[in-house]
């Protein structure tokens, strides 16, 4: 049986359509200066409960939020006015955990990539290509920087100081 908790004093559900306020002729009294006359009301729709604020001077919050009409969930935290709520569903339609079951791990059958592991690959192969011009000018700069390296020891040997 869902429940409403108000300042700690359990208020069983039992009725399609709940009033709660200040005032004597509501289901569920609260007697508190920061409670409306009628404050709020509380609609069974289908297996939820549904909070509407009656329009109450210091409002309504459902987990600190200011709302008018809203789904009550699981463990929502109800403030009305100043006083502090807690609304508990019936838990009596949910199902337990199931058991816990011991799997078994099987090893791998065979641990060698499959032969056509390569094409596996969402992405194409990128193809080699012998570029000529890519060859000379590479080789190019490679008997420049020969020639520099040269030059340069060529220059230093005219300087060094003979021993």
């Amino acid at each position: 049986m869902p429940k409403l908790s108000i300042s700690g004093a359990p208020h069983d559900l039992t009725d399609e359509v709940i009033t709660i306020g200040r005032a004597p002729d509501n289901m569920i009294v609260i007697d508190d200066p920061s409670v409306s006359g009628r404050h709020a009301q509380l609609r069974l729709a289908g297996e939820v409960y549904r909070l509407k604020d009656l329009e109450s001077t210091n409002g309504t919050r459902v987990n600190g939020i200011p709302v008018t009409e809203t789904a009550l969930r699981f463990d929502d935290r109800i403030r009305f006015g100043a006083v502090d709520a807690l609304f508990e569903p019936d838990m009596r339609g949910s199902l337990p955990l199931p058991e816990l079951e011991e799997l078994e791990a099987k090893p791998a059958e065979s641990r060698v990539a499959p032969f056509d592991f390569t094409n596996a690959s969402p992405f194409p192969r990128r193809k080699r290509k012998n570029d000529p011009i890519r060859t000379v000018i590479l080789a190019a700069a490679a008997v420049a920087l020969l020639v520099f390296l040269g030059s340069m020891i060529a220059v230093l040997m005219m300087r060094a100081p003979v021993l």
